[in-house]
């Protein structure tokens, strides 16, 4: 059985921290449960450009407010609490906090190992 708090993961490396976002990496590739699940804050006023090619990913948003708009369409979906979204189609998007920070809980596949951020297309590498 693995446990861990966010409060211990926050305070160690699985706590990355980019300009419009901040990951807590609790569950990762090493852990060797084919997934990995992060609590990701995504910063009141930002606006942040993904394109997942090697990972989907499911989020669910647990507080704050924004949106993510698909860039294929350019459908823009809101987001607050109780929100799930599923890039079930490896979709570019953007992801913007609006009145506050977004906390959202995240799900990779595969997973990721744990040092990933985001290179100049939105993309995670994928790890081996």
């Amino acid at each position: 059985m693995i446990v861990r708090t966010l409060k211990e993961c926050e305070a160690s490396e699985r706590c990355v921290t980019a300009e419009t976002w901040k990951s807590v990496r609790m569950l990762l590739k090493d852990d060797k449960m084919g997934f990995s699940f992060h609590i990701t804050t995504i910063f009141k006023g930002t606006e942040t450009h993904i394109w997942y090619q090697n990972h989907l990913e499911s989020v669910y948003c647990m507080s704050g407010y924004g949106e993510v708009e698909t860039l294929a369409d350019g459908k823009v979906y809101p987001i607050e609490p109780g929100t799930l979204y599923i890039l079930d189609k490896h979709d570019e998007h953007l992801l913007r906090a609006t009145s506050e920070d977004m906390v959202m809980a995240c799900v990779f596949n595969p997973p990721l190992s744990g040092k990933e951020v985001h290179d100049e297309n939105g993309v995670y590498p994928l790890s081996e």
